[in-house]
């Protein structure tokens, strides 16, 4: 049976998957009488890895799932008392532990932007911040795989991309977890049988080189191979030599074990050399040979930009198989997502909160706020973000400025548009209400997403800054708590 979600393999409890500190400021909060004062946080980043021009949304259904499970268990008990920090009153409290916050989050496949709000948790003090490890291990992981992955689907300009790696993971989650964002991010399938199991992710592979080499030639492994899978066949032509020997056997075999079977090939796959100049030699072959409707994919080691350079240099690949470089994504291997503290509730009232740095980067935006976009009518295309005071509504029947929060004399009046209130919920007081998506919902939902930026912001190079602004009112309410702490 399929499932679009899961805690990590060999896992069924993962409440101590988390920074011990977690667990003595939570202790602490109680002591202290504040384990019920109601917090606001917020998940956002502050970089897109690649320097890009925009990141993917991913890891949510797995965050529901963690939250769905948040228990502690007696081991969990003993294994905290043998610490001697915590309380036996703090002990008893988590053995009753019931999660009760609210969760709202940008939905998985989404665009995301640097600063933005992509999850919102709202509840009491101890379960808003111990839910903090889980919570950003989550979505940096899938957001970070599902968003190189879409760089390099863009990359490869419709031609299909496989996500061929798991053998080289950082270990069992990174390879199936790290399948599903890259899934999300537009590859086609997966090399993880696992992940076809439990995603629904097709599996897809055929023959490494030890296959070759086993048989006494190249010609008997390719015939051998024909012969086992007649309607599926893909060969490995580079074991030897592509063009003197993999190229002429591959055909061989099509022509003695397929042809007379009456079926086609589906296709070759070069794995090392100069695979432009392989591939091109390689098509004019197979053609020659009658079988133009043989296909060639690519693999080793590749990324997004090897894939460029390959198509502007009319590689007559019609796949790619991308592994290391996709599940490790090696290139800028950490997303910065980060959980502040946005706001209080102190007598029913919300109190804004601000971490104030001398990196301004660091300076978080305050207060229970929305994320907006606004897309144009004529064209659809996003134009830009707006983060607001959560009491705020977008009115897209009139003409609405935004402005950038840092040049505040760079402004404009936006009209014609569409405001698109980006966050979802997830959960009311602890119950789960998120509607769960197919992989493929996702899947599919990513593509259009990322069709409605403007391709200056798609740019691998110097790509466009997308417009991020504050609202007048969480502009304003940014610069009085500034203000207070500038003294």
């Amino acid at each position: 049976m399929q499932k679009t979600v899961g805690l990590p393999y060999g896992q069924d409890n993962l409440t101590l998957l988390t920074d011990f500190y977690e667990i003595t400021m939570a202790n602490g909060f109680f002591e202290e009488g504040k384990k019920d004062t109601i917090v606001y946080f917020d998940m956002f980043f502050r970089r897109v890895p690649d320097g890009g021009g925009f990141a993917i949304m991913a890891g949510v259904e797995q965050l529901v799932e963690y939250l769905k499970n948040l228990t502690f268990t007696e081991a969990d008990i003993e294994f905290l008392r043998s610490k001697k920090l915590f309380s036996e009153g703090f002990l008893d409290y988590l053995r009753n532990f019931r999660f009760s916050c609210d969760v709202w989050a940008v939905p998985e496949g989404t665009p995301i932007f640097p600063h933005e709000p992509i999850v919102t948790v709202r509840g009491p003090a101890v379960q808003a911040q111990f839910i903090e490890t889980m919570l950003l291990l989550t979505i940096n992981h899938q957001s970070l795989i599902a968003t190189k992955a879409n760089r390099i689907v863009r990359a490869a300009e419709g031609r299909a991309v496989m996500e061929f790696g798991s053998r080289r993971a950082q270990g069992v989650d990174g390879a199936v977890i790290g399948s599903r964002a890259a899934y999300i991010g537009g590859c086609v399938g997966t090399a993880c049988a696992l992940s076809e199991r439990d995603f629904g992710i097709p599996a897809l592979g055929t023959m490494a080189h030890s296959w070759v080499q086993l048989f006494d030639n190249e010609l008997d492994a390719f015939k051998a191979y024909a012969r086992r899978y007649p309607h599926s066949c893909v060969l490995l032509v580079d074991t030897y030599n592509v063009l003197k020997s993999g190229i002429p056997n591959a055909i061989r075999a099509f022509n003695e074990v397929l042809v007379p079977m009456g079926c086609r090939p589906k296709g070759i796959r070069i794995d090392s050399g100069d695979i432009t100049y392989l591939s091109q030699k390689a098509r004019k072959m197979l053609d020659d040979a009658g079988f133009p409707d043989c296909a060639i994919t690519a693999s080793n080691a590749l990324d997004e930009y090897l894939i460029r350079d390959m198509i502007r240099q009319n590689a007559c690949v019609d796949s790619f198989g991308v592994g290391e470089r996709l599940i490790t994504a090696a290139s800028s291997p950490v997303f910065g997502g980060v959980y502040k503290l946005a706001a209080v509730e102190e007598n029913g009232e919300i109190v804004s909160r601000i971490k104030v740095s001398e990196n301004v980067a660091k300076i978080t935006n305050p207060g229970f706020k929305k994320l907006w976009r606004l897309f144009d009518r004529t064209t659809g295309k996003a134009i830009a973000d707006v983060i607001t005071m959560h009491d705020e509504v977008i009115d897209d029947t009139k003409p609405y400025e935004i402005f950038d929060p840092e040049h505040t004399w760079k402004r404009k009046t936006v009209e014609n548009f569409i405001a698109s209130c980006l966050q979802r919920e997830l959960f009311r007081a602890g119950e789960c209400v998120h509607q769960t998506r197919s992989l493929d919902e996702i899947r599919n939902y990513c593509l259009a997403s990322v069709g409605d930026m403007w391709d200056e912001v798609k740019r691998f190079e110097n790509p466009h800054d997308y417009y991020v602004d504050l609202s007048q009112k969480l502009w304003d309410e940014k610069q009085r708590l500034l203000n207070r702490h500038n003294g």
